[in-house]
This record gives structure tokens, sequence and C-alpha cells, in this order.
């Protein structure tokens, strides 16, 4: 082969190279400027349109932002780093079940107190929503870069607007459990005091709630906390009653009841129910306070955004379910 066919296969190949640059920034300037960079303006959109998460996602692998993570987040000390990132490669380390969130997870989960982004009124709701820690955070991926951070809040907003569709009224708590503490001087094992100042007030507001959920997400391996159900992924339910009350048989009741509505309509998606008493555990969980209140714990902090959106659509078929029954 000669000299000049040589140079005309590298000039060939420059400019094939060079177009898809192009295409690629011009692709990811276009798709940049669909997406926001605030967790109130991101759950606007998400409730007018359940595919926006996707966009995200399709930025995140780009394969310009594939590459730039790729240059920038090697370690070049750590060569495994290239193996990890890149090629899903994992040293073998012993597995580790963590204990549920509702009891020891008192870790910063970098999130944000998330703000209503349906700023209205509910005459005579039959079901409201709480979180007692409500920075527990989902899986960033794709988003962190757009200062969003889905948690659990979140996921109460996402929970309200299913509901809704069945003409169930929802009131979600945006009362801040974290400035809460601040004020009183309490750590975060007192968020459960915390969350009872709030939960007793909407207690005395709303009379005819007949469904009180503390919505948490544990900290469990993926492989613990999902499942795929008909080719849709699906992040896991696993109830909480604590049995250090007189009352609690009611609230396993409760909790019986939606646990095999869920088992019926969605087969193992459900974790099952796990009653807590003893040392270093809560035991109450502000479950004296009403018969209908429950825990539950909406997937695991590997969870991402997608898999929780699935689930609280399961959930408000059988929360409408339970209520009808």
């Amino acid at each position: 082969m000669g000299d000049c066919m040589k140079n005309k296969i590298k000039i060939l190949l420059f400019n094939i190279v060079s177009i898809f640059i192009i295409i690629e920034v011009i692709y990811n300037l276009f798709l940049k400027i669909n997406l926001v960079s605030n967790n109130e303006e991101f759950i606007k959109i998400l409730l007018n349109n359940k595919n926006y998460y996707e966009l995200y996602l399709k930025d995140y692998n780009t394969t310009l932002n594939k590459s730039i993570r790729f240059l920038t987040n090697i370690e070049i000390k750590n060569p495994i780093s290239i193996l990890e990132k890149n090629f899903k490669y994992k040293e073998k380390s012993e597995s580790v079940i963590y204990t549920t969130s509702s009891d020891n997870d008192y870790s910063n989960d970098n999130s944000k107190y998330i703000k209503d982004p349906v700023d209205k009124n509910v005459s005579n709701p039959s079901v409201y929503i709480y979180s007692t820690h409500q920075l527990e955070s989902y899986n960033k991926k794709a988003l962190e870069d757009y200062n969003i951070t889905p948690n659990v809040m979140m996921a109460s907003y996402l929970l309200r607007d299913n509901l809704s569709k069945y003409n169930i009224n929802t009131v979600v708590e945006t009362g801040n459990i974290t400035d809460f503490l601040n004020t009183n001087g309490w750590d975060y094992k007192y968020s459960y005091k915390a969350s009872r100042y709030y939960l007793k007030k909407a207690l005395n507001k709303y009379k005819n709630l007949k469904l009180i959920i503390d919505l948490h997400r544990d900290s469990v391996k993926k492989n613990y906390s999902t499942i795929t159900i008909n080719n849709k992924k699906y992040a896991k339910v696993l109830f909480v009653i604590g049995l250090e009350h007189k009352n609690y048989k009611d609230n396993l009741l409760v909790a019986n009841k939606l646990n095999d509505i869920l088992n019926k309509k969605y087969p193992k998606l459900s974790r099952g129910i796990m009653k807590k008493e003893g040392k270093n555990v809560n035991g109450i969980y502000n479950q004296d306070l009403n018969k209908n209140i429950i825990l539950i714990e909406l997937g695991g902090n590997e969870n991402n955004l997608e898999e929780v959106m699935n689930t609280s659509i399961a959930l408000s078929d059988v929360i409408n379910e339970y209520l009808e029954g």
C-alpha cells in the first residue's frame, strides 16, 4: 500500500472521528437544555412525565460523558480502579447484610430537604405520609451532577401522586426534621421524637386518616432490595412493626393486610414484616399513637429512582385495594 493511500485512510478516519465527536457534542448540548438542576423542578416535571428520568440516564451514558468519566476518574496508583470503573470487576470481599435503617442508620446520607412541588391544601385526607429519616437517599447515579438527590421525601411525593389517581386524598409531611432537631439541640438519634411532634399535629388536624405511613429506605445490598416482575425492576418493600407498646396488634393487623395484598398482586415484591423489640431497638416507632400507623422501608440505598417509581405505582394500587376493603 502506497504512502498516498495510507494518508487518504488516515484523513478518512480522522474525518469520521471528528464528525462523531461533533455529533456527540451537539447531542449533549441539546440534551442538557432539557435537564433541570434542582429537586423541586425535577419532581414537577417527573410528575407530568414519568419518562423524564430517562433523559438523565441518556446524558450519563453518552459516549462523550463516559469518556470524560473514564479519563478523570481513574486512580493511576490503583490499576484495579480501571477494572472496577469500566469492566464491573470487583475484588472478592465478604458480603454484609445490613440492619434496617429504621434503627441504626445514622449516617449522613448527603441528601437534601425537598420542598413540596405541589403546594396545595388537602381537605379530609385518608392517607398521611411522613418520613422520620427524611434525608435517606437512593442511588444518585446520573442525577448528582445536576444537584438532584433522590430521597424518601421524593418517594413520598411520587406515592402521593400515584394515590391521587385513585382519588385518594393524601398529605405528605413537609416539616423539616433536621431543622427541628437542630433547633432543639437534639442528635439524629432523636429523630423519632422530632417526627412524633409532627405526627401528633397531623392526628389532631386530620380526624379521618385510614392509613399513616412512616416512609424509609433500607440499607441493604441491591440483590436484597430489588425484584424483577414482568421485565420491570422494582425496589422491594419491608414492613416494620414495633412490639413494645400495648396496642401493637392493631398496627400489625394493618401491615398483615397490606402485605397479603402486595403478595397477591406483586409476588415477591414484599420482603415481609419485621417485628422489632429488644435492646438497641426503638420498638415503638410512634405506632402507639394510632392503630393505623405502619413503617415501610421502600427499597434500599442502592436502588435507583426508576425502581422506586415502579414500586410507588404498585404500592398505590395495593393501598387502594386495602382502603376499599
